[in-house]
């Protein structure tokens, strides 16, 4: 055999070697996995994805679920009905996450959109009231936040529209004479899962969340 073809065929042996090695090892690294898709390039398997991968963050932050508003308890709505007087007032979402209308009964929000509550409404009352209804549900009032911890009062606040972390705290009455302006810990509920997050002064705060201001330890 030529020289040339044996150097080939030992350089592929030697690319299987480590594919096959490679998902029985428990420490197997990326340099190993770039030397195996290196060979493979140098052999003219230009399919193959290059060497260089970037690492896949699955850690879930509020910045990638943030998402459309979703309606929850507490938050106080205005629901208007083209022609129906009666119908068109204002309603709060309940404990339980329903809200109360006329002639269709209870009907879910909790983790709805204005929107959607909205096309609910209309659906309702088209199949057996109302033909061809007009509806719009508009949000009156957010459900407060709620601020603890090193503040000079803690507790439950109306929600202001675009107020971030710094504007919650002064809100609550500013910092205490202990209080860490460095970081702060915020909750907030995202798809009925509890969240919890590290964040700083300008993060935006939402409806419902929870801020809590830490102590200083110096």
């Amino acid at each position: 055999m030529p020289q040339d073809s044996l150097m080939s065929l030992k350089r592929c042996l030697s690319a299987l070697l480590l594919v096959l090695a490679l998902p029985l090892c428990g420490c197997a690294d990326n340099f190993a996995l770039a030397q195996y898709r290196g060979l493979l390039v140098d052999e003219g398997f230009d399919q193959v994805a290059p060497a260089h991968v970037e690492p896949v963050n699955t850690e879930p932050t509020f910045e990638r679920v943030q998402g459309p508003y979703l309606l929850d308890t507490g938050d106080h709505l205005r629901i208007f009905v083209y022609g129906q007087p009666s119908l068109s007032r204002g309603y709060t979402v309940e404990h339980d996450g329903y809200v109360s209308v006329p002639l269709i009964g209870r009907l879910r929000a909790r983790g709805r959109t204005p929107k959607q509550v909205e096309q609910a409404i209309m659906a309702a009352l088209a199949e057996d009231f109302i033909r061809d209804p007009h509806v719009t549900v508009d949000i009156l009032q957010n459900r407060p936040f709620f601020i603890l911890g090193e503040v000079r009062t803690a507790g439950k606040y109306p929600y202001v529209s675009g107020m971030t972390v710094e504007t919650a705290v002064a809100i609550a009455g500013g910092y205490s004479e202990r209080a860490s302006a460095e970081t702060f810990r915020l909750t907030r509920t995202i798809n009925g899962i509890m969240r919890t997050l590290e964040v700083p002064a300008d993060f935006i705060v939402r409806p419902g969340d929870t801020v809590f201001v830490y102590e200083r330890f110096f």
